[in-house]
């Protein structure tokens, strides 16, 4: 990996306005904005807890090191500079408006089209647009270095102007190039929900890139359902269970025969037979055409709480 030096924050950077939103792995995650003359930018910054021993110290700099070596595509989460040379260390992430893909989500449901810019409007088309760029995110990790993302979902994506993606959450991937995911301490591997995860990591066994794909197929339905858990009749634990008697979810409204074939494609119980990233990108570029661009409309407002009780997701985890 390349010197960290080459990413220290340097003295014509200020730092204005960060507010604390959540606590990650290594401290508080903050947002704010990176202020160089004649442009400020928004950030995110991760800081490394102020007590932290020298092995999570050495962890988190090499967490840095990562970012600075493997995310250097279009579609992942850039990193703009850092600061290792004395305390606090933190490094700085380009932030995204409107955000948490998630939440954007989220937020088109129950609303008024006629009130709408045209930044808000979202068709099965927008799906498609999303759905290429967080391929290509996910293709460029494995082909540029073999690299599998390992938590594929809906909010470890950042959406920006535009509809244009960035993948973020690349926790395992990092653990996966330190050689720390048979830790016994490793805590980001469980807390990939049930509801989006492949048969075999169900099982325990390796993850691979079709694993992704698995959950790439979640995310398209996602998507399409703007932000609903996935398996809405099944409870997480009986998930498995009905994996094994070859269990679809069914094609959501609003979804197009071509994309709800690609999602069962993502789904096949045998990792062996479902698509490549590669091949995913190619079937959406091909079927965009045949997508709808009037407004996906889902009339019902999400609740965070009942959405965490049917997903099986921790609300610390949102």
């Amino acid at each position: 990996m390349s010197s960290v030096c080459t990413w220290e924050i340097q003295g014509e950077f200020t730092l204005d306005g960060l507010e604390l939103f959540h606590t990650g792995h290594y401290g508080p995650v903050s947002q704010g904005t990176l202020r160089r003359e004649p442009t400020p930018t928004a950030v995110v910054v991760k800081t490394l807890e102020a007590c932290s021993n020298p092995s999570v110290t050495n962890e988190f700099v090499d967490w840095i090191l990562f970012h600075g070596v493997v995310c250097k595509h279009q579609n992942l989460v850039r990193m703009l500079c850092c600061q290792t040379q004395r305390r606090p260390m933190y490094f700085v992430l380009e932030a995204c408006c409107p955000g948490n893909l998630l939440n954007y989500l989220w937020s088109l449901r129950n609303r008024d089209s006629k009130s709408l810019d045209q930044h808000q409007h979202f068709s099965e088309r927008s799906v498609y647009s999303v759905a290429k760029q967080v391929a290509a995110g996910l293709d460029y990790l494995l082909s540029e270095h073999r690299l599998v993302h390992g938590y594929v979902a809906a909010r470890n994506i950042l959406i920006g102007p535009g509809l244009s993606v960035k993948v973020s959450g690349l926790g395992m991937a990092f653990e996966a190039r330190q050689g720390l995911t048979g830790k016994p301490t490793n805590k980001r591997t469980a807390e990939v929900p049930l509801k989006w995860q492949a048969p075999e990591r169900m099982m325990k066994q390796p993850t691979t890139d079709r694993s992704d794909v698995f959950s790439f197929g979640i995310l398209l339905y996602e998507l399409i359902t703007l932000g609903s858990p996935p398996y809405p009749d099944l409870e997480p634990q009986c998930v498995f269970s009905q994996l094994q008697k070859c269990y679809m979810m069914k094609r959501p409204n609003n979804c197009g025969g071509p994309l709800y074939d690609l999602m069962k494609y993502c789904w096949m119980w045998n990792f062996k037979d479902r698509p490549a990233f590669s091949v995913t990108i190619k079937l959406l570029e091909s079927n965009t055409y045949l997508a709808a661009t009037q407004d996906i409309c889902i009339p019902e407002v999400m609740n965070i709480w009942d959405y965490c009780r049917r997903a099986g997701v921790h609300t610390r985890n949102m």
